[in-house]
């Protein structure tokens, strides 16, 4: 854990500056996600409705159920190919010079998930910290309709994978512990003990992993925490030396605002378990826990869904 370094965040005041001084990206990445109302019940809706209807001037609505998820994966909202990275590039018209911020219509989860898609590929973007919300409640201008033509890139991205993704059998390590590290589930602490409705296979989490609930790290206003609050709430559940730190949800997305929020508090070794939940669960063999404690953990029927 080293100290901190330059904030992924940027305020609506910098933002409204910055879109006043050009070359801004400005990309709206809502997805749409209502509560599972029954075990199982799982329904993401796009968010362009919404960015039709209000959004910030200049601004792009980047649909994550179409592009940045790789289109031919077996689960939802897949981190993308190198390959479908450029090309999803290329053709949202985001330029390679161009400065990045992602928001949202929501509590910035789905900011957070691209900004961790682009961190993976060496793509250096910020996040609206507060999303749109922030951007109304401080009485910035809004736009509507779908007017604006954004044509292709006109130069290629070059792009990289810096390897802050995960997959099962790592993650199976880290439960076990076979290696080291801390595992991280950043769901609600009623979804981390099986209290509430899952929209997945089996409710619980994954054994030997710690919580630190994404929204617990956000204020009223849905705004991150002073870096000290979150080094604070952060050190409680991830000591400096038990990286790396394994981050997962239910379904990779919510991790990536508790990514944001530990490597905004200093963190370095941060990763994210892409399949999360939507894909430990669906493996009966695997155990989860419910409530809080390991002895808790079982495999398959008795945890499966009502």
């Amino acid at each position: 854990m080293a100290g901190e370094t330059a904030s992924p965040l940027v305020s609506a005041a910098e933002l409204d500056a910055m879109l006043r001084e050009g070359g801004v990206a400005a990309l709206d990445a809502t997805v749409h996600f209502p509560p599972a109302r029954f075990d199982g019940d799982y329904s993401p809706e796009s968010g362009y409705d919404g960015w039709v209807s209000s959004h910030i001037p200049g601004s792009r609505h980047i649909d994550l159920m179409d592009v940045f998820s790789e289109r031919e994966a077996a689960l939802h909202f897949t981190h993308p190919s190198t390959e479908q990275l450029v090309s999803d590039l290329q053709s949202s018209g985001i330029e390679p010079g161009a400065t990045i911020v992602i928001y949202d219509q929501g509590s910035t989860t789905w900011a957070s998930r691209l900004w961790w898609v682009f961190r993976n590929a060496g793509i250096e973007a910020r996040v609206l910290d507060g999303g749109l919300a922030e951007w109304t409640r401080r009485g910035f201008a809004l736009a509507s309709g779908d007017d604006v033509t954004h044509t292709s890139a006109s130069a290629r991205w070059s792009v990289t994978d810096l390897g802050l993704w995960v997959d099962l059998p790592r993650v199976a390590s880290l439960s076990s512990g076979e290696v080291a590290g801390t595992l991280v589930c950043a769901l609600s602490s009623e979804q981390y003990e099986g209290t509430e409705k899952t929209r997945y296979s089996r409710r619980g989490h994954i054994p030997s992993s710690v919580n630190l609930s994404a929204k617990s790290l956000l204020d009223a206003d849905a705004r991150m925490l002073p870096v000290d609050d979150l080094l604070s709430r952060s050190a409680e559940v991830v000591p400096a030396v038990a990286e790396p730190v394994v981050i997962y949800c239910g379904g990779g997305v919510s991790a990536c605002l508790t990514a944001l929020a530990l490597i905004r508090s200093g963190y370095e070794d941060v990763k994210v378990y892409d399949g999360s939940l939507e894909e430990w669960t669906a493996v009966p063999a695997l155990p989860m826990v419910v409530g809080r404690g390991s002895e808790s953990a079982i495999p398959d029927d008795r945890c499966q869904r009502s």
